[in-house]
């Protein structure tokens, strides 16, 4: 006997939401039963595209949904969650989890009260090169990340730290696995009213740097990471979703075939750089089929409260240091 679709609903349908919409109108395990939308035009032509129906309001979406995905900006991610949660439904919350910890805690506690899953959409950690790295990385020492988009003006009601930066501090929390003990942060106002460039230095516990930057005001696009760690060097690129790895028992082997002669000195080509092998997937199709299994079968996700929350406390912590020192 086939188990019953879990039914799922997206508020705010714009350059993000439509895609959530779009997968789970294609998805097995999920029906798209509606969406909620402010603008008239978009829910017309969502509607007609997904064949699915514009509630009136967000109770009204709730009341017919198991799970929502709430893409709506940060800045009202509370106050369209909380009354979802208080109908039961289990929620994907685009990240960050909510503009403020005050928030968030409130979203969290209204979770809990209901039982409800909240999954909290950290993009990357469904992407395959995070898959890669999970089974790679056991030890990083020191950690690059750079993120850089160009500016638009969706997404500037929060800074830069909340709006990409915050990606890259939640796939460091989940490889580092260490208190963290130290941040110093830098970033610069251009043209939204925070900060649109930053950079962040994270210590953490046992002796791991991370070291992260962002910039909403690049001519290109980048996702890019680099992990050292004591038997080998990494470099990733998660929007390409390719990359390298160089070993320490592969340069130590090309050490002496050098010494020996059968590499010639300065023959770079000859280092053992060998690239990654990642199977290419689409990461918010992999994170919304998490979701829908983790409410089928009533399991914690893979990227639940509890990172969220913590990545948004790292991300906070960084944009009050900016904040503080133009002051």
């Amino acid at each position: 006997m086939a188990k019953p679709k879990v039914c799922c609903g997206v508020a705010g349908v714009g350059s993000l939401g439509q895609h959530h919409a779009r997968i789970y109108a294609a998805l097995p395990g999920a029906e798209l039963a509606g969406i909620f939308e402010t603008s008239d035009a978009r829910a017309a032509e969502i509607c007609a595209k997904f064949n699915c129906r514009r509630f009136a309001t967000i109770a009204e979406l709730g009341a017919a949904c198991d799970a929502v995905s709430v893409v709506v900006p940060t800045d009202r991610h509370a106050d369209v969650a909380l009354p979802l949660l208080a109908l039961g439904c289990h929620l994907l919350i685009e990240k960050p989890l909510c503009a403020s910890l005050a928030e968030a805690e409130q979203v969290l506690a209204a979770a809990r009260a209901k039982n409800c899953l909240v999954q909290v959409g950290h993009i990357e950690h469904f992407n395959p090169v995070m898959s890669f790295l999970e089974k790679e990385i056991d030890e990083p020492r020191y950690i690059t990340a750079e993120r850089l988009a160009p500016y638009q003006q969706r997404g500037t009601e929060v800074g830069v730290v909340l709006d990409l930066m915050i990606h890259d501090i939640g796939i460091v929390l989940a490889l580092v696995k260490s208190p963290i003990e130290k941040i110093d942060s830098v970033g610069v106002t251009v043209l939204s009213k925070t900060e649109d460039i930053a950079n962040a230095r994270i210590q953490f516990a046992n002796g791991c740097v991370a070291n992260l930057s962002a910039s909403r005001m690049s001519l290109k696009k980048a996702r890019e990471i680099r992990i050292f760690q004591s038997d080998a060097y990494l470099s990733l690129d998660f929007m390409n979703q390719a990359g390298h790895l160089v070993k320490k028992s592969d340069l130590i082997a090309y050490g002496l075939k050098m010494k020996i002669g059968l590499v010639k000195a300065g023959d770079l080509s000859a280092i053992p750089v060998k690239e990654i092998p990642i199977e290419k997937g689409e990461p918010l199709a992999l994170e919304l089929a998490h979701f829908v299994e983790s409410v089928t079968k009533a399991q914690q996700p893979k990227v639940g409260a509890a990172l969220g929350k913590s990545a948004l406390e790292v991300a906070i912590t960084i944009t009050e240091q900016i904040r503080a020192a133009g002051k």
